[in-house]
């Protein structure tokens, strides 16, 4: 169970976080989570190439470490990357030194003042420290692509029912997401520049 777009509450938990980009500005900003992964990020980067258009990844660290030459691509190809701890821990169910220990140490390896926490799961013990250094971004819209019951169609129409102005979007570029991915990422961009769209990053 997950909600497509967090719920007003939700946001109120957290409110030095960004969740949309500006509302005026006909833009929106691809983000994916998980990687670096052998073969899907590797396909997401070749979608991007060939439709122009930037992004940002969250990067776990330890797949960082474990892929170095992927997530080079990453930064050879001009997008933006961003902190997702790591060993992507539940900063719920983490003691706080321990998960800024975790945040750091990916730190060490992806050089961003962006951070997205695991599964959007944040301390407000976490979320004080981590305000101190990076900028926490979460999203606007939840493509569920992770999701195990969620089809692909779903996921598309997840994305396309809920995109405007601003939209943070969480696709995952992982094992896990990946035929969802495949399926939905084409399509989606499709739509969105059918839809007069513009493409942006988040800034490091």
């Amino acid at each position: 169970m997950y909600l497509v777009r967090p719920p007003y509450l939700i946001k109120k938990l957290f409110p030095t976080a960004v969740w949309r980009m500006n509302p005026l500005e006909k833009k929106i900003y691809l983000t994916f989570d998980d990687g670096p992964i052998p073969i899907v990020t590797s396909w997401v980067l070749d979608v991007l190439k060939n439709e122009n258009i930037k992004s940002t990844f969250f990067c776990v660290g330890n797949n960082v470490k474990q892929n170095p030459d992927i997530y080079n691509s990453i930064l050879e190809a001009g997008h933006s990357v961003g902190n997702h701890t790591y060993n992507h821990l539940n900063g719920w169910n983490t003691d706080t030194n321990k998960y800024i220990d975790n945040v750091k140490q990916c730190g060490e390896l992806v050089q961003s003042n962006l951070f997205r926490p695991p599964y959007g799961k944040l301390k407000k013990s976490q979320s004080a420290i981590i305000n101190q250094q990076s900028t926490i971004i979460m999203w606007d819209v939840l493509s569920g692509d992770y999701d195990l019951k969620t089809g692909s169609r779903q996921c598309l129409k997840n994305v396309t029912d809920n995109v405007r102005n601003g939209s943070i979007i969480l696709f995952h570029d992982s094992l896990k997401a990946r035929e969802k991915l495949e399926y939905a990422l084409p399509r989606f961009i499709e739509f969105a520049k059918e839809n007069g769209f513009e493409f942006g990053t988040l800034g490091n």
